[in-house]
């Protein structure tokens, strides 16, 4: 916890180490808590939405000067649902302190009951050229099992006007939801297939603490699927969405050739990132910080003009590059190796070359050429292994 604002301080650290080429801006609003989020968000509040667009200005005016990027995500929460006005605003203050330039990809996350043409419009007059639609199914039960307030003909009908007027469309799509079976799970690859989507993140249902699903799971009132059939799933979604050209690029996304997610890229690769608003997390120079994770804690401590820091850790030069290593990992292409081994001190290099050694032995990894990357058996476990690239000595 920063114990004195220092309003300089981003723009010292960012200074201090590679240029921050990505930013991120927390929208944490929604028209209702799904059971399965545990995010920071609050839902129909609705009062709050001009004070947090005035204190998200605020924050991204200490920067003190523009600071040009190559990526920008709105995410949430639901970034569209803010009213029209607001939203101008809003993106009025990111094009003044965050102009963006180079790779250019500006994505905002929505839902698809606020995909109209007057909305596209908007965003893609101030520069927003890519779009995350939260569709999660095109299956009638499943979506209302997971709370969603939209239908399967909504969502096809606002994934064909996204098309028409963003560069770039991805969609998220949930699996392994409770009663779900594996003809449901096709047939939601087989919706998204046949909608014409170049980019699809996938995730398996999970039940984190603080989500209300966590709560009825631990009360029986709802089973997780079988490991067995979320597995079977996992795979099925790689050979369908492979089949048809839209290639398993990380272990939950898929793209077309070119339709890869520029912004997400800057995290696996240990790139340095802005993040503002509630929970945003920021990287710059060696030091890594997260913004308070509650909305109102944190625009009460941008009215007073406090820092919204929370948390805050300075990496050391090892930790830096063993995170590189497990980050670019999660790409299917994995890391060059000798690029890789370079930044580490001698002993961690021996190190993880024992660990590396040992888990290609059990097939979770390979070697193919100058890279090591993840088997498919290892992209199923693979969050079992980190810790230990992470700590070995």
């Amino acid at each position: 916890m920063l114990s004195k604002f220092d309003p300089h301080l981003a723009l010292q650290l960012s200074k201090a180490g590679p240029r921050p080429i990505a930013a991120y801006l927390h929208i944490p609003f929604c028209y209702h808590r799904c059971g399965y989020c545990n995010f920071t968000l609050l839902a129909g509040r609705e009062d709050l939405h001009e004070r947090f667009v005035d204190a998200i200005g605020t924050e991204l005016s200490w920067l003190e000067t523009p600071q040009s990027v190559e990526t920008i995500f709105l995410g949430g929460g639901t970034p569209s649902i803010l009213s029209p006005w607001l939203m101008e605003r809003l993106l009025g203050s990111i094009r003044t302190w965050l102009p963006i330039q180079g790779a250019r990809e500006w994505t905002i996350e929505a839902n698809p009951r606020d995909i109209t043409q007057s909305n596209l419009e908007l965003w893609r007059s101030v520069g927003i050229n890519r779009i995350s639609i939260g569709g999660q199914s095109f299956q009638p039960r499943k979506l209302k099992m997971l709370e969603r307030d939209h239908s399967p003909e909504e969502l096809s009908k606002a994934i064909e006007l996204a098309l028409t007027c963003m560069d770039r469309v991805s969609l998220d799509l949930i699996f392994a939801a409770p009663g779900e079976t594996l003809d449901e799970w096709q047939a939601d690859l087989k919706g998204c297939i046949g909608s014409g989507i170049g980019h699809v993140s996938t995730y398996g249902l999970t039940f984190e603490k603080g989500a209300r699903f966590y709560g009825q799971l631990q009360r029986q009132q709802i089973a997780k699927v079988d490991e067995q059939l979320e597995l079977d799933m996992y795979n099925l979604a790689i050979d369908t969405l492979g089949a048809v050209g839209i290639e398993h690029y990380e272990i939950s996304n898929f793209a077309i050739e070119g339709q890869e997610c520029q912004h997400n890229q800057a995290y696996w690769n240990s790139d340095r990132w802005w993040g503002f608003g509630p929970s945003a997390a920021s990287y710059l120079g060696n030091t890594r910080s997260v913004n308070h994770r509650g909305t109102l804690q944190y625009l009460r401590r941008i009215q007073e003009e406090s820092s919204p820091i929370d948390e805050q850790d300075q990496l050391t030069e090892d930790q830096q590059h063993r995170e590189r290593f497990v980050f670019g990992m999660r790409q299917r292409k994995g890391v060059v190796w000798d690029q890789i081994q370079a930044g580490f001190l001698r002993g961690t290099c021996d190190a993880i070359q024992r660990a590396l050694e040992k888990h290609i032995a059990q097939g979770w990894i390979e070697q193919v050429g100058q890279r090591v990357r993840l088997t498919r058996a290892g992209l199923v476990i693979s969050d079992g292994l980190w810790h230990e690239y992470l700590t070995c000595d």
